[in-house]
C-alpha cells in the first residue's frame, strides 16, 4: 500500500478504470406487463399520441395521462420517428436524463465500457451505486450497457422520481424499462437497413407469427450495426478512434394453453466489438516527449491551489474545445500486446479480444407467467430473469502515443512508451418474483407479492506495463422483498393509492486472488483464502409511496410522497490496511462497510388533454433529498508507521458515506397538433442538484476548496429541452411523405463537485423525410446536422507521462471529454410483409 509520490496520479487513474467496470449489485425487479399496441393515428408507422399511449408503470395497464408517475414513453413507432437506437440515442431525447459514457468517479475512459444513467440530478458514484436501474419486461438487468441494443421493442418507458416500492432496489432516482413486442397473430416480418457517412450500417430483420394455431406463437429479431469513429487518431491520421460494431438476436415465445393462463419466454444475446476508445484530452500543460515533439498542448486558463499549498495550472468557466493533438493513442499490437492478451495470469475469463479495445457480451433469458383465476378477479403472476454479462477492454491509459519516446524499463516494453490498462468484469443473477393481484373493475385494486434476487460480481484489472492483472474479490447479494399496493377510486374523480415494500438487503464480499491477510485492524487477523468471505452486511428498509389523485374534466392532478434506498458497498482493500492508515483514513470517513444512501421525494403533477387529442401536457413538480451519499475518494494519507517521526505517503481509495444533495426541479412537455399534417412537441427540464455537504480529497488536494456548499452535483445538465416538427400529408392514395425536424438542448456540466469548469452547451439538429406506407418506407436522414462538436461531459484526469515527466503528478492534471458522433448523413429503408 506504501508508494511514492510519482506514482499516485498513476495509481488514482488505475483505481478509477477499475471503478469504471466494476460491476453493481443488481437491483431487484418487477413485472410490467405488456400492453396491448396504442391506437394509431394515421398509416403505419405515425406515432402515438400520448393520450393513446398504454404504460404499466404501476404494475397494471394505465394510460400514460391517467398515471400518476412523471414518465417519458415512447412506443416502438415513435423510436422510429426519432431515430433512437440506444441509450445515448435516449438520454438526447428526455430532459433531465444525462448518459455519461465515462465513470462518474473521474473514470479514465468514455466509451461503452460503462453507461452512467443520470436521472434527475442523480448521478452514481461509480458503478456499483447506480441509481436509475434498468429493466426488460420489468426483469432486472445488471447494467445500463445491456440496453446499449435496442431492437425493435414495443416501447420503452423512463420512470422519474424513485420507484423502490413497485421496482425494488437501486430505483433510486428512477427505472428505464424496455416493454418487448408479442408474437403476432398472423406471420408477418421486417427487414430494414441504413447505409451512411463513416460506414455507419445498421440491418435488422424480424419475424413473428403463430407456431401452433392460438396456442403457441413466437416472435425472433437479429440485428447488426456498425460504424467507423468520428475522430481521426491524432498519431496516425489514417486512423479512426471510436469503432464500433454490435451485434444482437431475441427470440420471444408466448404459450397460452388455456385462455385465463399465458406463459412468455423472452431470450437476448448481445455482442459489442469496438475499438480504441475517442478519448478527448485537454491538458493543463503542455509536454513535449525525448524528441521535442509537441504531444500535449497546454490550454489551462487558471491556476489553483492545492490543499498541499502547491499551486498547479487548471480550468476555470467553460472547458476549451480539442486541440489538433487530440484524441490519440497508442493502437499498435506489438508483441507486447498480444503476448499479455494471451496470458492467464489474473484473468477471469477469455474471449476474442485481440487488441485495444472493447468486448461485452451479454445473455438474458425470462419467463413470465399469468393465470387469472376464474371470475374471482384474482390473478396469480410469476416472473423469473437471469443474466449473465462478460466484458473486458484494453486501453491505452495515458491518451498519447508515445512511439518517438524511446527508453527502457517497464514502460518502455517495445523500446517505445506505452502504459496500457486492462479491465474485465464478470456478473450473474437470478431472480424471482410472486404476487397476486385483485381487480374486478369495482373501485378497489390491490397487490401483494415477494420478491428474490441473488446477484454476483467480479472483476480484475491492472497493467502489464507494472504487476500485470490481478482478481479482486467478488461481491454477492441476495435481496428480499416483501410488498403490497393498494388503489381505491374514493369518488369518480378521486383515487388514493399505497405502495409498500419492506426490503432485506444481504451484502457479502469475498477475498480476491492469493487471499487477504488481515491486520486485525477491521475484521479478525489471520488469512482468508481466495473466495473466502471476508465482510457482510444485512440492511432493512421500508419503501413507502402514497400518491392521491384528482382528475378534474380532462385533466389530472397528482401529488406524491415517496422514499428509496440504494445498498451500500464494501471497502475491500481496506481490510489489509495497518491500524495506523485505518486510524487516519476514518477520519476522511473510510470504513468496510459503507452504508445505503437513501432519498425521500415530493411531487406533484398535472397531466391532460384538451380538444379531444389535439393537445396534450404533461407537469411535475418535485423535491427530493438525498442522505448518506455514497461518494467515490482516493486520498493521500501520510502515516508515521514506525514512531520515528517520518511520515509516509499511503493512497486510501474507496467510497464514503460523505454527501447530501437536495434536488428539486420542473419538468413539462406538451404536443399539440398545429394542422391536419403538422404537429409540434416541446418538452424541457430545470434540475438543480445542490451540494448541501460533500468531501471529495481528490479535488481538495487540487484546488484546495473543502466547502462544495451550494454546488451544483458534477454530469448533470441543469437546464434541457427538446422541440420537434413532426409532418406527414398523402402524397397519393396509397403513399405518405413525411418529414421531422428535432432540436435538442443541454446546458453544461461540471467535471466535479468544485464547479470551476464545465462542458460547454450542447446542442443537436437532426433533420429526416421519406415516403412510407403500410408495406415499405424510404427515408434520407442527417443527425448532428451543423456539426456540434461539444462534448456529452468532462471529468477529470491524471496527467501521465514517460519518465516521471509529468507535474504536480498527485493532482489532476488534465480533462477527458466524452466525444459525441458527429454530423452523419444516410439512407434508411424498411419492407413490412
Amino acid at each position: 500500500m506504501t508508494q511514492g509520490l510519482s506514482g499516485l496520479a498513476t495509481m488514482t487513474s488505475c483505481a478509477a478504470m477499475a471503478a469504471s467496470l466494476a460491476l453493481p449489485l443488481v437491483p431487484t425487479g418487477a413485472h410490467a406487463q405488456e400492453a396491448p399496441a396504442p391506437a394509431q393515428t394515421g398509416r403505419a408507422g405515425t406515432e402515438a399520441s400520448a393520450g393513446d399511449i398504454v404504460v404499466t408503470a404501476r404494475r397494471r395497464e394505465e394510460n400514460l395521462l391517467e398515471t400518476p408517475i412523471a414518465i417519458s414513453a415512447f412506443t416502438g413507432e415513435a423510436l422510429e420517428e426519432r431515430g433512437i437506437k440506444n441509450l445515448q440515442d435516449l438520454g438526447s431525447f428526455v430532459p433531465g436524463l444525462n448518459i455519461v459514457g465515462q465513470a462518474t468517479g473521474g473514470g479514465a475512459r468514455a466509451d461503452r465500457s460503462f453507461v452512467g444513467v443520470i436521472l434527475r440530478g442523480m448521478q452514481p458514484s461509480t458503478s456499483s451505486a447506480q441509481t436509475t436501474s434498468m429493466f426488460i419486461d420489468g426483469v432486472p438487468v445488471s447494467q445500463a450497457t445491456a440496453l446499449q441494443v435496442l431492437t425493435n421493442p414495443a416501447r420503452v418507458e423512463v420512470l422519474k422520481g424513485p420507484q423502490s416500492a413497485t421496482f425494488g432496489r437501486q430505483t433510486f432516482a428512477g427505472a428505464i424499462n424496455v416493454v418487448t413486442k408479442d408474437p403476432s397473430d398472423t406471420l408477418t416480418g421486417q427487414m430494414s437497413g441504413m447505409v451512411g457517412t463513416r460506414a455507419n450500417y445498421d440491418v435488422s430483420g424480424e419475424l413473428s407469427g403463430p407456431l401452433l394455431g392460438d396456442i403457441l406463437g413466437f416472435r425472433a429479431t437479429a440485428r447488426a450495426f456498425g460504424k467507423h469513429g468520428s475522430y481521426k487518431n491524432a498519431a496516425n491520421p489514417n486512423e479512426t478512434l471510436g469503432d464500433q460494431s454490435s451485434k444482437a438476436a431475441t427470440l420471444a415465445l408466448k404459450f397460452t394453453p388455456t385462455s385465463n393462463l399465458t406463459i412468455k419466454g423472452f431470450g437476448l444475446y448481445s455482442k459489442l466489438s469496438d475499438g480504441p476508445a475517442a478519448n478527448g484530452y485537454i491538458s493543463a500543460y503542455g509536454l513535449t516527449d525525448d524528441d521535442g515533439n509537441v504531444i500535449r498542448q497546454d490550454q489551462s486558463n487558471c491556476n489553483v491551489t492545492g490543499s498541499s499549498g502547491v499551486t498547479t495550472r487548471w480550468f476555470c468557466g467553460t472547458a476549451p474545445s480539442l486541440s489538433r493533438l487530440s484524441p490519440q493513442a497508442d493502437t499498435a499490437n506489438t508483441a507486447f500486446i498480444t503476448n499479455f492478451l494471451k496470458s492467464d495470469q489474473g484473468r477471469l475469463f477469455h474471449n476474442d479480444l485481440d487488441g485495444y479495445g472493447l468486448r461485452n457480451d451479454y445473455y438474458h433469458i425470462h419467463l413470465d407467467a399469468n393465470w387469472d383465476i376464474g371470475d374471482t378477479g384474482l390473478a396469480l403472476h410469476s416472473l423469473t430473469g437471469w443474466n449473465t454479462e462478460r466484458k473486458n477492454e484494453l486501453a491505452d491509459l495515458d491518451n498519447y502515443n508515445g512511439a518517438n519516446d524511446t527508453g527502457t524499463g517497464s514502460l518502455y516494453p517495445d523500446g517505445t512508451y506505452n502504459f496500457v490498462y486492462y479491465i474485465e468484469a464478470e456478473s450473474r443473477d437470478f431472480s424471482q418474483e410472486l404476487r397476486l393481484s385483485y381487480d374486478k373493475g369495482g373501485p378497489l385494486q390491490a397487490t401483494v407479492g415477494a420478491s428474490y434476487l441473488n446477484a454476483r460480481a467480479q472483476s480484475a484489472s491492472g497493467s502489464p506495463n507494472l504487476s500485470g492483472t490481478r482478481r479482486y474479490g467478488a461481491t454477492q447479494s441476495k435481496t428480499y422483498g416483501f410488498f403490497t399496493s393498494i388503489n381505491y377510486d374514493v369518488t369518480e374523480a378521486l383515487s388514493l393509492a399505497f405502495d409498500g415494500r419492506y426490503q432485506i438487503d444481504k451484502l457479502y464480499a469475498y477475498a480476491g486472488e492469493g487471499g487477504v491477510t488481515s491486520t486485525g485492524a477491521t475484521i479478525p487477523a489471520g488469512f482468508y483464502a481466495e473466495d473466502e468471505e471476508i465482510a457482510q452486511g444485512t440492511y432493512k428498509n421500508f419503501l413507502p409511496r402514497v400518491i392521491a389523485q384528482y382528475t378534474i374534466g380532462e385533466s389530472m392532478l397528482y401529488a406524491s410522497y415517496s422514499k428509496g434506498v440504494n445498498p451500500g458497498a464494501f471497502n475491500t482493500l481496506f481490510i489489509t490496511a495497518i491500524p495506523e492508515v485505518v486510524q487516519a483514513a476514518e477520519s476522511y470517513g473510510y470504513k468496510v462497510k459503507v452504508d445505503p444512501e437513501k432519498i425521500t421525494n415530493y411531487e406533484i403533477g398535472l397531466k391532460g388533454h384538451a380538444l379531444g387529442n389535439l393537445f396534450t401536457y404533461e407537469l411535475a413538480a418535485f423535491l427530493a433529498d438525498w442522505t448518506n451519499q455514497i461518494q467515490s475518494q482516493s486520498t493521500q494519507i501520510n502515516v508515521d508507521t514506525n514512531g520515528d517521526g517520518v511520515l509516509e505517503p499511503y493512497q486510501v481509495s474507496g467510497s464514503t458515506n460523505t454527501g447530501k444533495v437536495r434536488v428539486k426541479g420542473i419538468e413539462a412537455s406538451v404536443s399539440t397538433r398545429l394542422s391536419t399534417a403538422l404537429n409540434l412537441d416541446l418538452s424541457g427540464a430545470y434540475i438543480d442538484s445542490e451540494i448541501l455537504k460533500a468531501v471529495n480529497t481528490g479535488v481538495t488536494a487540487l484546488t484546495g476548496i473543502t466547502d462544495f456548499h451550494g454546488n451544483q452535483s458534477p454530469f448533470v445538465s441543469k437546464w434541457s429541452g427538446t422541440a420537434a416538427l413532426n409532418y406527414q400529408a398523402p402524397i397519393s392514395a396509397a403513399l405518405d411523405g413525411f418529414a421531422r425536424l428535432d432540436f435538442m438542448y443541454k446546458s453544461g456540466t461540471y467535471s466535479d463537485v468544485s464547479n470551476l469548469v464545465k462542458s460547454p452547451d450542447l446542442t443537436q439538429t437532426n433533420v429526416r423525410a421519406g415516403i412510407r406506407n403500410e408495406t415499405y418506407s424510404i427515408e434520407a436522414f442527417v443527425t448532428n446536422l451543423f456539426n456540434n462538436k461539444a462534448y456529452y461531459s468532462i471529468s477529470d484526469n491524471s496527467l501521465i507521462m514517460s519518465s516521471n515527466s509529468s507535474p504536480n503528478s498527485s493532482v489532476y492534471g488534465g480533462l477527458v471529454a466524452q466525444l459525441r458522433e458527429l454530423r452523419t448523413i444516410g439512407i434508411r429503408g424498411t419492407f413490412n410483409f
